[in-house]
């Protein structure tokens, strides 16, 4: 289990350190911003959405390791996906991050998200790890105002 640890440890490190999609969408269907005020992560979400459909995600912004490397993730696992199988999948991830899915969570459900197995184990970094998701239902639902993890 530690070696498995350890790569899910290097994977965020990696998304954190060369975030994925990492870039302001000029042409977006729709945006949102997320504020962590607790640790001060900062995230905008950027979807292009044909059909219901997502067919482009980016993210600008500034955190901490778990809060980007959630979110360039998140950019590379929702294209082709419809706004009930990304909230399908964000329920997934928060029921493994809160510690819900027990006794392990789906792993080929959650593809690459898996690597936040251990969050739960923090509680206080899961709203680090779900920011990007937050504000990634509020350009979903157009809202023009700033969510907050508060």
């Amino acid at each position: 289990m530690s070696e498995l640890r350890d790569l899910y440890q290097e994977v965020i490190l990696d998304h954190s350190r060369q975030p994925r999609n990492f870039y302001a969408m000029e042409d977006s269907s729709h945006r949102a911003e997320g504020y962590n005020p607790l640790c001060g992560d900062k995230v905008t979400i950027y979807l292009r959405c044909e059909d219901d459909v997502v067919t482009k995600v980016s993210f600008e912004g500034a955190g901490c390791a778990i809060s980007t490397a959630s979110a360039s993730i998140l950019t590379e696992c929702l294209v082709g996906k419809t706004r009930q199988a990304v909230q399908e999948l964000f329920d997934s991830f928060h029921d493994m991050l809160t510690g819900k899915a027990e006794p392990l969570p789906d792993t080929e459900k959650l593809g690459k998200l898996a690597v936040f197995q251990g969050v739960c184990e923090f509680p206080m970094r899961v709203k680090c790890a779900t920011l990007a998701w937050h504000a990634l239902q509020a350009a979903f639902d157009e809202t023009n105002d700033s969510i907050t993890t508060e």
